[in-house]
């Protein structure tokens, strides 16, 4: 069919109600310019078009982030309860907002830590912006996968990919086997993140200082990380959490795993 202008579509468009009334049905419109200006000839979506690119757009961000199973985990889901769990909730949001830096997520199991790591990752996916979300376990599992002779990937197609994502998040870092090679995989994916000032979200049950020395100096780093701690029963289940306060380089003197701790 071919692309009309914008001023045929909508001469077109009375042949039809079922067809879009500005396009006539094709879903493209070329610009009505000069002869001289670049844009002349071009097609461009019409408003209907438009809205269809961006909910592939949508799902297709949806499809790589690895959130399919925790899309309903967003901010107007959760339950914050009390100031220290509204301290941590709103940090949260406005890192999801407005990514800089590490954003730490530091408690025992069943505080809510893959909740808020998931809640940030669908929060950029609803302004639009990707995000990978991945246990970090599951991580080493599929790069170690990629030395298969029946792979679909190579090893290094989805290191960079992971590497080099505008928005990583890495759920349970620390439950992984620690082998050297596990170890070094990581310390390179985080190392340069590190340098590269890359947004990144990682949570962990383990202590800083039980991760390395390596991996816990720029996690703490407080001109880099923000480290919030979770404490106490899931908020899903209405009951307290806590987040510890403190700033800079103050924040560190009670532990490494510190940063600026909110």
């Amino acid at each position: 069919m071919p692309i009309p202008s914008a001023t045929a579509g909508a001469n077109t468009a009375t042949s039809s109600s079922r067809r879009c009334p500005t396009c006539g049905g094709a879903g493209w419109l070329r610009l009505e310019v000069d002869l001289d200006d670049p844009r002349f000839g071009q097609a461009v979506p019409c408003a209907c078009k438009a809205k269809e690119i961006e909910e592939k757009k949508v799902r297709g961000l949806l499809e790589r982030s690895n959130l399919q199973a925790l899309q309903d985990k967003t901010f107007a889901t959760l339950r914050p309860q009390g100031e220290h769990q509204q301290n941590v909730f709103d940090r949260a949001r406005e890192f999801a907002e407005h990514p800089e830096g590490w954003f730490v997520v530091l408690g025992s199991f069943g505080t809510g830590k893959t909740n808020l790591a998931a809640a940030i990752g669908n929060g950029r996916l609803e302004l639009g912006h990707p995000a990978i979300f991945i246990v970090v376990p599951d991580l080493l599992d599929h790069l170690r996968a990629t030395f298969s002779p029946n792979s679909e990937t190579t090893f290094d197609a989805l290191f960079e990919s992971v590497r080099g994502a505008p928005l990583l998040i890495l759920d349970d870092l620390g439950t992984q086997t620690t082998t050297q090679w596990a170890m070094e995989k990581l310390f390179q994916i985080l190392n340069d993140r590190y340098m590269t000032k890359l947004p990144t979200v990682i949570t962990t049950n383990v202590p800083l200082d039980e991760l390395g020395d390596r991996l816990a100096s720029r996690m703490a780093d407080p001109e880099l990380s923000i480290c919030v701690s979770l404490a106490g029963p899931d908020w899903r289940a209405g009951r307290d959490s806590s987040a510890s306060r403190g700033a800079g380089p103050a924040g560190r003197s009670r532990s490494r795993q510190q940063g600026r701790t909110y």
